[in-house]
This record gives C-alpha cells, sequence and structure tokens, in this order.
C-alpha cells in the first residue's frame, strides 16, 4: 500500500518518491522519481533523485516547505528465533 502525503522537506526519507513536474505533454506517472539521498546543507534541505555518479536531480527546499511525495508502507519486522 503506498501514500501520497504532504509534508514538510525536512521530513522527506529515502525512497520517497517526489513529483518532478510532468513538463508539457509528459504523462504524470513519469514525473515521479525516488529520492536516493537527503541531505541538510546551509540551512536547506537537498533532495537528491537518481544516482550521485550520474545523471541525477537536485531539489533545494526550505525544511518548513511543504512537499507532496509518495511513501510505501515499511514492511513488518521479521521475526528471528
Amino acid at each position: 500500500m503506498t501514500n501520497k502525503i504532504t509534508v514538510p522537506a525536512s521530513e522527506v526519507r529515502v525512497n520517497d518518491h517526489i513529483y518532478s513536474g510532468s513538463g508539457i505533454n509528459a504523462h504524470p506517472t513519469f514525473a515521479w522519481e525516488t529520492v536516493t539521498e537527503v541531505r541538510s546543507e546551509d540551512g536547506l534541505v537537498l533532495l537528491i533523485t537518481g544516482n550521485l555518479k550520474g545523471p541525477h536531480g537536485e531539489f533545494w527546499l526550505e525544511p518548513d516547505e511543504q512537499i507532496s511525495v509518495i511513501r510505501y508502507a515499511e514492511p513488518p519486522a521479521t521475526r528471528t528465533s
């Protein structure tokens, strides 16, 4: 199960999906990108999508700026005996 929620940028997690905008004539489902890294730099939140060594996206946000994300439910913890 997934949830589309709105959170402050400071609460975005790795593996959340953020919407990078559809552009002209783009299919909206192709514009969701997976957050691969979250950093705090110079008082801002930096969200990185994709691979740092290759093409990637960077989104700079104020920590309290609201952003919509798709977040998958955490899998249940497995018990070992």
